[in-house]
């Protein structure tokens, strides 16, 4: 018998097993759990995170080099980071010519990738060389940006003109933090100065080579919100 609330673990595998009780404490079954720990033979940390931490918005990232050769790629890694001043986060997996051109100039574009732009989002993610521009190479129109140099996607509803802040280095991995100078929204999303989330239409990015389709509203005032 397994005490409530305590697991027993099979050394061999690392599948647990617990109690669970339902509300009163009556015991009602035991449910099993497999753990993986980074480092032991087999775990790819890489695939459990992007397939538990989902779904994932998408950094749809235009930069230029230094000679003002493009590049645009789709980052998963992305969040926000600060509001005050608004700055957002995408990780640079390994030094790729995104993380190269904004250390070299200092500017970047965020453009939201929409449910009509998927395929073009997932088509820029090819690994091609430094001297090829994957929007022309794929066929996304570009158009300039308002403040900063790198051009935004014209086609996305919303973009994010930023600045670079600051970078912070994980192993193989950089976080890139951008300071944004301005945000870019078309006029057809916006609910008075609200970008509609039904409107967007913003895909996602899950595990393997899943992607996430806009999901359902629901509205949840935080207690105290009228």
């Amino acid at each position: 018998m397994i005490p409530r609330g305590r697991a027993r673990t099979d050394p061999a595998t690392r599948v647990m097993a617990y109690a669970t009780a339902a509300p009163g404490g009556t015991v009602c079954g035991v449910s099993t759990r497999r753990e993986f720990r980074p480092g032991d033979d087999g775990v790819d940390p890489y695939a459990l995170l992007t397939a538990l931490v989902v779904p994932r918005p998408i950094a749809w990232v235009a930069t230029v080099d230094a000679d003002g050769v493009g590049n645009l790629a789709p980052h998963s890694f992305f969040t926000v980071a600060s509001h005050r001043p608004p700055i957002i986060a995408f990780t640079s997996i390994g030094t790729k010519d995104t993380l190269r051109n904004i250390r070299a100039t200092g500017e970047f574009t965020v453009s939201l990738v929409t449910e009509d732009l998927a395929e073009a989002a997932n088509a820029t993610s090819a690994s091609l060389g430094p001297e090829v521009d994957e929007a022309e190479q794929v066929g996304v129109a570009m158009e300039a940006g308002s403040v900063v140099a790198p051009p935004r996607v014209a086609a996305s509803p919303a973009a994010l003109e930023c600045r670079l802040h600051s970078t912070v280095g994980f192993g193989a991995s950089t976080v890139i933090f951008g300071e944004v100078v301005a945000f870019s929204v078309d006029e057809a999303v916006l609910d008075g100065d609200h970008p509609e989330f039904t409107r967007l239409r913003p895909v996602a990015r899950l595990g393997r080579d899943e992607w996430g389709l806009t999901p359902e509203v629901i509205h949840r005032p935080r207690p105290g919100q009228h």
